[in-house]
């Protein structure tokens, strides 16, 4: 599962930013347009306010599940789903925790 995840999260950066890199170099860093854009119809503002919700409770599973098994860098993944989304801080975080898993089996 470890390698899964760890294509996840390569894909889970990539292809987000595949499409934000060009708009950015299109547009500048015009937060005004960006929010019309993505406010621009009912389907697209169903779709972000789906990805906020997703994002809100990633982030509650990380510090939960996270704390709960003992990981460390916690930040890493939250940061990740703060800057470029749930795509890559969940395969984020739960590569970390296979490797966490992992290693707290080689000391058992």
């Amino acid at each position: 599962m470890k390698y899964f995840y760890g294509i996840l999260t390569i894909l889970g950066f990539l292809l987000p930013y595949s499409q934000f890199i060009p708009w950015l170099y299109e547009n500048g860093f015009n937060v005004t347009q960006l929010i019309n854009e993505v406010s621009q119809s009912n389907i697209s503002s169903f779709a972000w306010l789906d990805v906020i919700v997703a994002a809100i409770v990633l982030i509650g599973f990380i510090l939960y599940d996270g704390k709960k098994k003992g990981m460390k860098h916690l930040y890493f993944p939250i940061i990740g789903t703060l800057t470029v989304g749930v795509s890559f801080g969940l395969p984020l975080f739960l590569f970390l925790r296979e490797i966490h898993s992992e290693k707290k089996k080689q000391i058992k």
